[in-house]
């Protein structure tokens, strides 16, 4: 990476280095190290308030397979389903099936942050189930951790070069040399310091606000503020796909209404739903 003339040319190589002919690349490094965080963001909300550890333990496993399951299977089905349902077993291997025969490896390449949001909600309803724990006290708890996460995700795509914004004369312009030698929005990184300034509210809080708030309040704002800031983004990004350059709202922008809309009513009418599931309470700081 150098700076010329307030441009800065960004051409960073996406692998680090690789084992026995498998990448380790930063993409897969910055999800790693997200869910690190945001996994012990969580354990430390069930050590305040003392949930049983072993629930906890079986709640990791159900996020991960929520989300990464779901953010591979909504890049599949809402950007390209007609190569993937030609091609099913590459929506759940990591690899890329050759014309002429053998298969290369690829890493899940492609990953949708609303679909990896649905397979989360829909994976911690059946934990929630398994464990009789309150479903908006679990949503809660993961609300607070998900924006270090997000930011992680956004940073990940920004070293991989991907999702890149639209041309731009802005002073910060990226140029991304993978792609063109056009100056461009960074629109990865106004996400990834967008939800890194959430994560630091959701920390704040929590750490003082808590008794104040009701059930499902994290929940709510953490739905609105990522996918409101997500539909205006997208006014500054390339669409991902061709199909979405005749459309009034891109892909993202569409996907991102409803849970904006989720995130408003729980929000205001969280309190109504403070049944949904055991009503059991968890302890509020």
């Amino acid at each position: 990476m150098n700076t010329l003339l307030g441009v800065i040319n960004w051409n960073p190589d996406p692998e680090i280095f690789s084992i026995f002919g498998i990448p380790l690349r930063y993409y897969g490094l910055l999800w790693g190290i997200g869910i690190i965080l945001g996994t012990y963001m969580v354990h430390c909300q069930f050590k305040d308030k003392k949930i049983d550890e072993k629930k906890f333990d079986t709640l990791f496993i159900y996020c991960c397979l929520g989300i990464i399951l779901g953010a591979r299977l909504g890049h599949c089905l809402f950007y390209e389903p007609e190569y993937y349902l030609a091609h099913l077993l590459e929506m759940i291997l990591p690899v890329r099936f050759l014309p002429g025969g053998g298969w290369k490896f690829t890493g899940y390449a492609g990953l949708a942050s609303h679909g990896g949001t649905l397979g989360l909600i829909i994976a911690l309803w059946l934990y929630c189930r398994k464990t009789k724990m309150n479903y908006l006290d679990v949503l809660d708890m993961i609300a607070v951790a998900t924006p270090i996460v997000a930011c992680c995700i956004r940073i990940a795509n920004l070293m991989n070069s991907e999702i890149i914004g639209k041309p731009a004369d802005v002073p910060w312009a990226f140029v991304f040399q993978q792609v063109d030698m056009l100056p461009r929005h960074p629109a990865q990184l106004y996400e990834a310091i967008a939800y890194f300034i959430l994560f630091l509210i959701m920390v704040y809080l929590y750490k003082y606000q808590d008794r104040k708030l009701h059930r499902g309040f994290y929940f709510g704002f953490c739905l609105t503020y990522i996918f409101t800031f997500r539909f205006f983004i997208e006014l500054l990004k390339e669409n991902q796909v061709g199909f979405e350059d005749g459309m009034t709202f891109n892909m993202g922008q569409w996907l991102s209404i409803p849970f904006v809309i989720i995130g408003v009513l729980c929000i205001i009418y969280g309190k109504k739903f403070d049944r949904m599931g055991n009503p059991t309470e968890v302890k509020r700081k």
